[in-house]
């Protein structure tokens, strides 16, 4: 297999699960964490892995030129997958919550694309490969800010395929649902972090989610596991002509036809159920 991606955000999760899947299938996977213990942890596993922090410009633009030599100079993919979920309700959520949001789920992104953009242009071929989520059409209740960086993610992403229409670089989006992952941990600690319960008229609200995200599992009925993320991400590398987006979950499929059908405000009501 002559395909050599970059996958952000390994450390657990999707971008781990299709780091492994993809290097047992024969890609040159170049996986990337935030954290060098991680690194390490990847790296005794058998995976090519370097440090890449989406909040700080010159990781990104070291972990590009990295990845870049460690491929040969033939580095063909990248998978930008590394984010977080930041919970709470806007009127909550100090500004400084939604930057740092923002800065991993959204502006490392556009910096690492920026970056390797020349490189694919200079080989003659490329794929981008976004992952963003459900809510990034279609917004609930208390993930505001996350709501808010995946539907920028979508923007941005529709906007710069149409503006390498001419190359030999296509772009997909991937959408999952909801996926089992440690997402809620993270979340959890991030909700502690910037939310205060105490003094916030969402106090009941908070006391629920705070619960739900302790938990081991989302008992959500419509979860799959992260390998459900494997084949969507292979086909998007490796296909002729890759889908501009690919639905994961039964919540997303169902979405994104009633998002086109539904009026406004009948979408509302069962938004704000399904949160």
């Amino acid at each position: 297999m002559s395909i050599s991606v970059l996958i952000t955000g390994c450390s657990s999760g999707i971008g781990y699960t299709c780091a492994h899947a993809l290097h047992s299938k024969g890609f040159k996977v170049i996986a990337s964490c935030r954290y060098l213990d991680d690194v390490q942890r990847l790296q005794s596993e058998g995976l090519t892995c370097i440090q890449l922090d989406l909040t700080c410009q010159n990781s990104i633009q070291q972990g590009v030129d990295d990845a870049i030599k460690l491929s040969n100079g033939k580095l063909t993919a990248v998978f930008n997958n590394g984010a977080y979920g930041q919970p709470g309700a806007l009127e909550d959520l100090p500004t400084d919550a939604l930057r740092e949001q923002f800065e991993t789920n959204f502006f490392g992104w556009h910096h690492l694309i920026r970056h390797l953009l020349p490189h694919f242009r200079k080989n003659g071929e490329g794929r981008i490969i976004q992952n963003s989520s459900v809510l990034g059409f279609a917004a609930m209740k208390y993930r505001g800010a996350y709501n808010a960086s995946k539907f920028a993610i979508e923007g941005w992403t529709d906007t710069i395929r149409l503006e390498l229409h001419n190359t030999n670089i296509h772009i997909s989006l991937i959408q999952p649902g909801p996926i089992e992952t440690q997402f809620r941990a993270n979340a959890l600690t991030a909700f502690k972090r910037w939310i205060n319960i105490e003094n916030s008229p969402h106090q009941e609200q908070y006391q629920q989610q705070a619960q739900r995200l302790e938990n081991d599992s989302s008992n959500n009925q419509f979860v799959l596991p992260a390998e459900s993320c494997i084949a969507p991400v292979i086909d998007a590398l490796t296909a002729k002509k890759p889908k501009l987006r690919y639905r994961i979950t039964t919540p997303t499929k169902v979405f994104s036809v009633l998002k086109r059908v539904l009026p406004n405000r009948w979408l509302d009501h069962i938004l704000r159920k399904a949160a």
